[in-house]
């Protein structure tokens, strides 16, 4: 789970100060090349959905990162394009809770789900044969049915 630290929050700018600290392994995408959008949010909160700006909406500029491996983008590409926008940035949306910041965490936690998700690459499958004794096993279970069948038949 991502931790945001907001370092001197109150000064203008206070954004440009952020850092994240990850559990990830190796990934770790600096703050600052995250960009946020807020919009109100449907769904319960009462009157406060119509005043408040709480769902959040993470930009990623997955084609700038030097953040994670290559092939690790390319995968990332080919398991989640639905997420990357014509102008190759990730769009992914928060609005499960009624607190901006806890929508920002969640959007920042499923971006970091979905790179530990590609982060290795996938096993590659090595074709096998199966046993000869296997073989003959269904060959000869095979024989017994088509025999079984057989003796069911009337002669007319």
């Amino acid at each position: 789970m991502p931790f945001l630290i907001l370092n001197d929050i109150d000064k203008p700018g206070g954004c440009d100060h952020a850092t994240i600290i990850t559990s990830m392994s190796n990934i770790q995408i600096p703050f600052s090349e995250f960009h946020f959008s807020y919009a109100r949010s449907s769904g319960a909160g009462g009157q406060n959905v119509n005043k408040v700006n709480s769902k959040v909406i993470l930009y990623w500029k997955i084609n700038d990162t030097t953040c994670c491996h290559p092939d690790v983008l390319q995968r990332f590409r080919d398991k989640y394009g639905q997420f990357i926008l014509e102008s190759g940035e990730v769009q992914i949306v928060s609005q499960e809770s009624r607190s901006q910041k806890m929508n920002q965490d969640i959007c920042i936690e499923k971006l970091h789900e979905m790179l530990n998700s590609v982060a290795r690459p996938p096993k590659i499958r090595k074709a096998t044969k199966p046993k000869r004794s296997a073989v003959l096993k269904r060959l000869n279970t095979k024989k017994r049915d088509s025999e079984k069948k057989q003796n069911r038949r009337k002669d007319y």
